[in-house]
């Protein structure tokens, strides 16, 4: 009865939070509280720190992929705070949906910079609205700029293997895309061409930065921003899901049936539990019972029917069989092979595509 009552708890709370996302209007821009020059854009449900001081702008993530006017309105809501020039442009990682869509800010004097790997993809890739880097950033680095001060840091792999942490010391505040769910289990776009244990690792090293507060690259459940207490809730669950799936891949139960037996029922309470579990249970599998530490070894593709805001999928948005405009119905995504029952039985259409991509 008691996990009846938090499985029934937790389903209001996501669908509260998919109500309340379906009813915002399509972008805003909010003033971080208790700060006198950071803000977050948010268009749907993707959203970027930018910080205003007298000598110029720092801003982030461009989130216009499959969405130009994203990258306008972004501009836009700028300029109704300051006419202060854009000075930098910084990426939080490379993938598209959160960097694609820089040109307007490029085309406004700034400088783009990103993670040095980050440079090396996206120069490679040659995306027709992806602005490659001007700068690269290996380890560190610190802009001044107007009396602000920033730091990137590059934590290791995780998501990516191109994720910078971008630290406000003065304010105790990061913004950090894609690594760190709210309270919620990892969706299978976070992991399938993550690095286990890396990634893990990384959660340390940015838990031992001076911060308070979280800027996440999507909204956080209300609107919330993240805490030091949801990193270490993911990392707590990581550091469990990889004990247990390396338990699993030791008695000879990776790929199946680990995906669908193993559970955690200490964290059954975070958010997308029974969805997004077996998704991360197959890719720690991956590394663990197949010693895959990443996904770029496959050359499997599929193709799934999804909502136009997920349709992004690591390094390879797009094949050279699919249009860029189809992305808008469906979405490209690099899986495992055997692809887990578990998972697939929570998609809505999956086909398999012909022709195999080579991997970067």
């Amino acid at each position: 009865m008691t996990r009846i009552v938090a499985a029934a708890a937790m389903l209001l709370v996501a669908t509260s939070f998919v109500a309340a996302q379906q009813q915002a209007p399509t972008f805003a821009t909010t003033k971080v509280e208790g700060t006198e020059n950071v803000y977050i854009f948010r268009y749907q449900n993707h959203q970027s720190m930018f910080v205003v001081t007298p000598a110029g702008v720092i801003a982030t993530d461009p989130i216009s992929y499959g969405r130009p006017q994203a990258a306008t309105a972004y501009l836009e809501e700028i300029r109704k705070i300051t006419k202060a020039p854009i000075k930098y442009l910084i990426y939080s990682h490379h993938h598209y949906d959160h960097i694609a869509g820089g040109k307007p800010f490029k085309d406004a004097g700034a400088v783009v910079i990103a993670h040095r790997r980050a440079k090396e993809r996206l120069a490679a890739l040659k995306g027709l609205d992806v602005v490659v880097p001007d700068e690269a950033v290996e380890g560190k680095r610190t802009i001044k700029l107007g009396g602000t001060t920033l730091e990137l840091h590059f934590v290791g792999r995780n998501h990516s293997d191109s994720s910078l942490v971008m630290l406000l010391p003065k304010e105790k505040i990061i913004f950090a895309v894609d690594f760190n769910a709210l309270g919620a289990v990892p969706s299978r776009l976070a992991v399938n061409d993550s690095y286990p244990v890396e990634w893990e690792a990384s959660l340390k090293r940015t838990l031992a930065l001076n911060w308070d507060r979280m800027i996440p690259g999507h909204p956080g459940p209300g609107g919330r921003l993240g805490t030091k207490k949801d990193m270490e809730q993911q990392l707590a669950f990581m550091t469990d899901l990889s004990a247990e799936v390396k338990k699993a891949s030791d008695a000879g139960k990776c790929f199946s049936p680990a995906d669908t037996e193993l559970k955690l029922p200490q964290h059954s309470t975070l958010l997308n539990y029974e969805q997004n579990l077996a998704w991360n249970v197959h890719r720690w599998c991956g590394y663990w019972g197949r010693g895959n530490q990443h996904l770029r070894s496959f050359k499997r593709f599929a193709t799934l029917s999804c909502a136009p805001t997920i349709c992004w999928s690591g390094s390879v948005e797009r094949t050279a069989d699919v249009p860029p405009d189809s992305c808008r119905s469906c979405c490209i995504a690099e899986v495992f092979s055997p692809v887990p029952e578990a998972a697939l039985s929570a998609q809505r259409r999956i086909t398999t595509v012909a022709k195999l991509h080579s991997a970067l």
